[in-house]
């Protein structure tokens, strides 16, 4: 059932529900979004490969762009996701915006995972992100971020509820 109408069969394209129904157009197509969350452990071997987590690939899919991030992490986008922001930045004046721009798309690279789940993660960016052997993935809404685990703790140790509670105000939380 979805949506209280009774469907034929389910097809996880893209890592976007697509749900098809015998009603016609009134479930035709209905695209169930998903938000990306949680925290996973995760270790890079010395070829820098890591596993990445299930559940975050059921959503972002197999293939996905991974590029510098902020705070020292990794940003990881479907290719969807990816193109859309890129989109936005291309829109900006270029006075505004040629950083961003620059950084966003010229340390992008696009990676797939093999046959047990891993990705391989281009030194130049294991280097930007100082990414050893233990790593935290880390689901944030719309993409993933891939933190050495020492810089993700400090990172965590540096925040604290009334950080959290300024950020929150206004926000109708």
């Amino acid at each position: 059932m979805y949506g209280g109408k009774k469907c034929d069969f389910v097809v996880n394209l893209s890592a976007k529900a697509v749900f098809l129904s015998q009603f016609g157009d009134q479930g035709v197509n209905r695209l169930s979004e998903y938000t990306l969350m949680g925290t996973y452990n995760q270790s890079m071997d010395a070829k820098g490969r890591m596993s990445f987590p299930v559940r975050l690939r059921e959503i972002i899919g197999e293939r996905f762009i991974i590029t510098r991030g902020i705070d020292g992490c990794l940003f990881v986008y479907s290719p969807e996701e990816f193109k859309a922001k890129a989109d936005k930045l291309k829109g900006l004046p270029m006075a505004k915006a040629r950083k961003m721009q620059r950084s966003f798309t010229g340390w992008a690279q696009e990676v797939e995972a093999d046959k047990q789940g891993r990705v391989l993660v281009p030194l130049a960016l294991r280097e930007q992100a100082g990414l050893e052997k233990d790593v935290v993935v880390v689901g944030v809404s719309d993409r993933c971020e891939i933190w050495d685990k020492k810089r993700w703790e400090s990172f965590n140790a540096d925040i604290d509820d009334e950080e959290l509670m300024s950020a929150l105000e206004g926000l109708d939380f």
